[in-house]
């Protein structure tokens, strides 16, 4: 049976009852003639010499050192065996290298099928069969009974091959893959893994294999050794992926090595076709040629695209010398012929050799495209071709139009794209991008929104008067999805140039008109579009959709869904809620003013009352500011050409006068604290203007007195004009010169005024500020207005 053995330390009773140290040995079990039963046996590491020999009892409870066994109503006692040991016995030397294989007989088949499936729990087992099998040219002998079992159709043996084979595979040893996958032995191989004994027939993975799969050359391959590996590497493929059961948890690990002999198999056919320059010239020049029929261009195509499936497991630095070759040999010129052909399966196979030309090097692709706009039509160029067959994809689930729209936005997304001393790729690439192939992306979709087209697919909402899309092309409405989320990608990433097309388009009119589609995915996307527009919070984006007063095709929409709790319903209030929550301003105060009384009713959630509290925060605000922003003059009773604080001496001046006779200007009331800043201004003229006509009428009543002369001046009343007066009472005007300010940051001068009235001369002059005032002046927001009579 089974080499079991273990390293353990024996130990004696004696007589004396203590335990005498018989020294370390290694254990095994094994079946005794004459005891006629399993038997434990140890032999000495140094000599080999039999240090312990007892029968196995299934009725024992065996023990190891703080170690319990297995409950002793088991059919068998097993020992555990302690992880750290079995580490440590590794580590130590072998005095048998191999195990004892039983002959390689028929009648020996379950004996040879029992031992090969018991290894596969232990490295160290394996290690040591794998050995033997290899030492004696074991599976060989195993694959003559093999073909000696179906002559025989001896079911039991080739059940018993089957478990032998397959616990091989497990072995995971890549010296016996070579034997076993070598052309004289392989249909063997796989002959062996027919005969499942879980299945009620054999399984004819042979006949498949010779009669019904056929190896194709599309160029004739001279080298022996590559046809060779080639099919070697089929054979295994299918073997791995095809033959053997699925691995549980714990056999994940088992067929590690036969993944790495397909992987590096893999490496070798393309490298060995890669450095075969004459095989890879001819492959392209017949793919582009336009002699070569429709059959051999499909073939040659489906042989590129596995060729480049095969790329994949090159390491990087292999890699880019792969994609460089079949770049130098124009792999995407002949792409461009090739993916506007009407053979879908020529299409489908070119796509996925694009997608793979994308994912190592965009650069490359972006590259190509921009030296080809210079000597091409933008019909043609590969872009376009790429967008056309994305809008032209003939599945009804667009599978292929999915998969162009991630290598569109791999493409033109700037976060893969370079940016050196000397060229800056996104700056190049996205010019050229909008302005030869956005035209085509947008195309469906514009044509789709177009009133002037007749809207085939649409009908006018009555109740809103807007055209509502509702498309009963679900292929179409598909596409239009797709496309608005690469719209939305362009928003995301490219700010400047797609805000230029945006505004020339008026393109978000035009998404929106899908919210009234009756696919609810489509008017989510339209809304996504317009949500990521909002996110950027860009007044330029603002003002756009508060003009054309965007948001009333998503009100109209939320208030068609009516109490309906969807996802809808929940992305426009989310939208809402982004506006309150970041407090965009020209946002809100558009909401409110237009579409607040549509929307007070909804109280499910607080997302309008917060808008309408937002706006009324911000009226307050401003109306503070307008408030702070008129001249203190008006708020001190005083009203002068400059508005400013009249200093000491001339607030001293004032009252002196008032307590010598009433004064000529008379006192205004505050002005109110509100936005009325003119009509102040206007009830003061018309109150001057009263108390001088009041003045006229009453003066000959009034005590006499001197005539006054308000004489403003920068230092001191001598500095102004003079004026005369009469006895009689008549006043006569007088022009004051004003002073000039040499403080430097005045530079005019102000224009003086004096009024004449029988009770004397009145000069409102208006006069510069002293340094400090003017510095004030200066850190002024604005320039506060002048007043005269």
């Amino acid at each position: 049976m089974s080499d079991t053995r273990r390293r353990v330390k024996v130990y004696t009773l004696n007589e004396e009852r203590q335990w005498d140290d018989r020294g370390t040995g290694h254990v095994s079990s094994t079946y005794v003639d004459r005891l006629s039963a399993m038997s434990l046996l140890v032999r000495a590491e140094s000599d080999g010499s039999l240090l312990l020999e007892s029968k196995i009892n299934p009725n024992t409870a065996y023990q190891k050192q703080q170690v319990q066994g297995r409950d002793p109503s088991l059919d068998i006692t097993q020992d555990i065996i302690d992880e750290s040991e079995e580490e440590r016995f590794e580590e130590m030397p072998e005095t048998s290298h191999t195990v004892d294989l039983p002959p390689c007989e028929l009648n020996k088949l379950e004996e040879i099928a029992d031992l090969v499936t018991s290894v596969l729990s232990s490295p160290i087992r394996r290690e040591k069969l794998a050995l033997a099998l290899e030492n004696e040219g074991y599976i060989k002998k195993l694959l003559q009974l093999f073909r000696v079992c179906e002559d025989l159709d001896n079911t039991e043996g080739l059940h018993h091959l089957y478990e032998i084979i397959r616990g091989i595979l497990f072995l995971n040893k890549a010296a016996l893959f070579e034997g076993m996958f070598s052309d004289e032995s392989i249909m063997d191989v796989v002959g062996c893994l027919e005969y499942d004994p879980s299945l009620p027939h054999p399984r004819k993975h042979r006949e498949f294999l010779t009669k019904t799969v056929k190896f194709k050359e599309v160029i004739p391959i001279t080298d022996t050794e590559l046809k060779q590996k080639i099919h070697q590497t089929y054979r295994v493929q299918y073997i791995q992926d095809i033959i053997l059961p699925t691995p549980s948890v714990f056999e994940e690990n088992f067929l590690s090595t036969l993944t790495s002999f397909i992987f590096f198999n893999k490496v070798e056919i393309v490298s060995m076709l890669q450095e075969d320059e004459k095989f890879l010239t001819e492959l392209f020049a017949q793919l582009t040629d336009e002699a070569t029929d429709d059959h051999k261009r499909r073939e040659l195509v489906n042989f590129l695209k596995e060729f480049c499936a095969f790329s994949q497991t090159l390491q990087p630095q292999n890699r880019d010398a792969f994609f460089k070759t079949l770049a130098n040999l124009g792999i995407l010129p002949a792409l461009e012929i090739v993916l506007g052909m009407d053979d879908v399966q020529v299409r489908a196979a070119a796509t996925d050799i694009f997608s793979y030309l994308v994912e190592y090097s965009p650069s490359m692709v972006r590259e190509f495209v921009m030296q080809e706009a210079q000597q091409s039509d933008d019909d043609i160029l590969l872009i376009n071709v790429i967008i056309e067959q994305m809008i032209c994809d003939a599945d009804p689930e667009l599978g292929g139009a999915v998969q162009l729209m991630g290598l569109l936005r791999t493409l033109i997304d700037p976060e893969n794209m370079l940016a050196t001393a000397n060229k800056t790729e996104k700056t190049e690439f996205l010019s050229f991008f909008y302005k030869h192939c956005m035209h085509v992306l947008s195309a469906p979709l514009l044509a789709n929104t177009d009133e002037k087209c007749g809207f085939k697919d649409a009908v006018v909402d009555e109740s809103h008067g807007s055209v509502a899309f509702c498309s009963d092309n679900f292929q179409t409405v598909q596409l239009l999805a797709l496309i608005l989320e690469l719209l939305t990608f362009c928003v995301e990433h490219h700010t400047y140039h797609i805000k230029n097309y945006i505004m020339n388009k008026d393109l978000l009119r035009r998404v929106l008109v899908l919210m009234n589609s009756k696919h609810a995915f489509l008017a989510l996307c339209a809304l996504r579009f317009m949500r990521r527009i909002i996110g950027l919070k860009d007044e330029f984006y603002n003002r756009y959709i508060t003009k054309g007063n965007l948001f009333e095709p998503v009100i109209n929409a939320f208030l068609d869904n009516g109490t309906r709790y969807n996802l809808l319903n929940s992305a426009i209030i989310e939208l809402f809620e982004f506006i309150r929550v970041e407090d965009i301003k020209s946002l809100t105060t558009h909401i409110v003013d237009n579409f607040y009384k549509a929307l007070e009713h909804i109280e499910y959630v607080q997302t309008f009352k917060g808008l309408k509290l937002r706006y009324e925060q911000e009226r307050d605000r401003l109306q503070n500011q307008k408030l702070s922003s008129v001249p203190s003059i008006l708020r001190n009773n005083r009203y002068r050409r400059d508005a400013r604080a009249l200093d000491d001496d001339e607030e001293m001046w004032f009252n002196e006068e008032e307590e010598e006779g009433e004064a000529l200007v008379p006192h205004v009331e505050k002005s109110k604290p509100d936005d009325d800043y003119p009509d102040s201004y206007g009830k003061f003229l018309e109150t001057k203007k009263a108390k001088e006509s009041e003045d006229k009428e009453n003066l000959p009543k009034r005590s006499s007195s001197p005539s006054f002369k308000f004489t403003f001046s920068h230092t001191c009343p001598s500095s102004t004009a003079n004026g005369t007066n009469g006895t009689n009472g008549k006043s006569s005007a007088a022009q004051t010169t004003p002073a000039t300010s040499t403080s430097s940051s005045s530079k005019h001068t102000s224009p003086t005024t004096a009024v004449t009235t029988k009770g004397g001369l009145v000069g409102l002059v208006d006069y510069p500020d002293d340094e400090e005032e003017e510095e004030e002046e200066e850190a002024s927001p604005r320039k506060r207005p002048r007043l005269g009579s």
